[in-house]
């Protein structure tokens, strides 16, 4: 009875990869043939019926592209971005969608160590940066080995400064693992999709209004007070915005 139970399992699981494999391949035709729209709804489709990844939001931002809605695009490959940092298509894509968009927001300048520190933690998904995480902690254990058991001095001392190296890149790795699952777990970034949507100084309409965003533009989350989200802009200025006029990414 339990060999047919699984049996069974796999089957269900089987037919339901190959149906989720079937739509995806259906979107892909639609979106060769420039039927965007069809794509769009398979893509959604298969996103809610079998999950997302950062493939599948790729081309969900391909297709809002082509069809000229610049704010879901940069969504999506926000979202494709977020589960693959070191997808460099998306990002190229991503600044193309930015293009498209009426703000044009300049910056605050960061601390160069800071810089390279994101570019090189969004290189690597956060699996992959695990992994690599797991496998110096090993090589790790295999150089304090070394530097205990062996009676070569010069084996003890590759296992000493090699092993304090590999320790430094295993805490890297980890920390950067825990960075990237961290942000995808807690997602505190979002973006406008209100046409046109004034920032204001407080939760409340009654608030002044401090400047204007428009439709597509990425906004940090900092604090929510009822259907309000105290949000940043990359140039610093902050302010308050309706819940249901920002996406979260």
């Amino acid at each position: 009875m339990k060999k047919i139970v699984i049996y069974l399992l796999f089957a269900f699981v089987g037919m339901t990869m190959a149906y989720g494999q079937e739509s995806l391949t259906q979107a892909n035709e639609a979106y060769a043939q420039e039927d965007y729209i069809k794509a769009i709804e398979l893509y959604e489709q298969t996103a809610r019926e079998h999950g997302v990844s950062s493939d599948l939001y790729y081309n969900l931002g391909n297709a809002y592209y082509k069809h000229n809605e610049f704010a879901k695009a940069i969504l999506n490959y926000e979202r494709a971005l977020l589960l693959n940092p070191g997808d460099e298509d998306a990002r190229f894509n991503l600044d193309m969608a930015n293009t498209r968009i009426v703000d044009k927001i300049d910056p605050v300048g960061r601390f160069f160590l800071s810089v390279w520190f994101d570019s090189l933690r969004s290189f690597l998904s956060s699996n992959t940066w695990a992994v690599i995480g797991v496998v110096t902690f090993l090589l790790f254990i295999v150089g304090c080995y070394l530097y205990l058991f062996s009676r070569a001095v010069v084996v003890k001392k590759i296992g000493f400064f090699g092993g304090i190296v590999i320790l430094l890149i295993s805490i890297m790795a980890n920390w950067f693992a825990w960075g990237l699952s961290n942000k995808v777990e807690n997602r505190d970034a979002a973006i406008v999709f209100a046409p046109t949507v004034s920032v204001k100084s407080s939760p409340a309409e009654s608030g002044t209004d401090l400047f204007v965003l428009h439709e597509g533009t990425k906004v940090l989350i900092m604090s929510k007070v009822g259907e309000w989200f105290e949000v940043k802009i990359s140039d610093g200025n902050r302010g308050w915005l309706p819940a249901s006029t920002i996406e979260i990414i």
